[in-house]
């Protein structure tokens, strides 16, 4: 049930409201998959259990909580980009929308991160669940282009 999130949030949510706001998480990863990570969008009408997510994996049997790992997204006017250690996992723009689902990721968000405990996705905590948690950031870089991207 432990499930440490890197995340992004429409920063108009107080007006519009969740999911219209907008929802990116860069990195989730839950405690009964620990060497995978999850990247997904969140909007209005793809959202919880609808929302477009992929993930990525480490090989063999190792864990994220065992190492430290960079995670990332390049967001654009209509593109977001997820990347595990500098790899490319995961490419979304409205065109992987659901027919009829609006785009919101075009205005600015704010960034989250987090480790929640318990949840429908990651389940109660076990018998077996460790305490105290703790997730170690060592930096969180924000970027910003000079001149906007011709891409869009």
């Amino acid at each position: 049930g432990i499930w440490p999130a890197f995340w992004l949030l429409g920063s108009n949510i107080d007006s519009v409201s969740w999911p219209q706001c907008g929802e990116v998480d860069i990195m989730e990863n839950i405690g009964k998959e620990p060497s995978v990570i999850h990247g997904t969008i969140h909007g209005p009408g793809y959202s919880g259990g609808n929302a477009l997510g992929s993930s990525y994996s480490l090989s063999g049997n190792q864990r994220f909580a065992d190492s430290f790992h960079t995670f990332a997204v390049e967001w654009e006017p209509n593109v977001v980009r997820f990347y595990c250690d500098g790899i490319l996992y995961k490419t979304r723009t409205p065109a992987d929308l659901p027919q009829g689902q609006i785009w919101v990721f075009n205005h600015p968000f704010f960034i989250l991160l987090n480790v929640a405990v318990g949840g429908d996705w990651p389940g109660n905590p076990a018998g077996t669940t460790v305490f105290l948690q703790t997730m170690q950031v060592d930096y969180v870089r924000v970027y910003q282009r000079s001149t906007p991207s011709s891409n869009h």
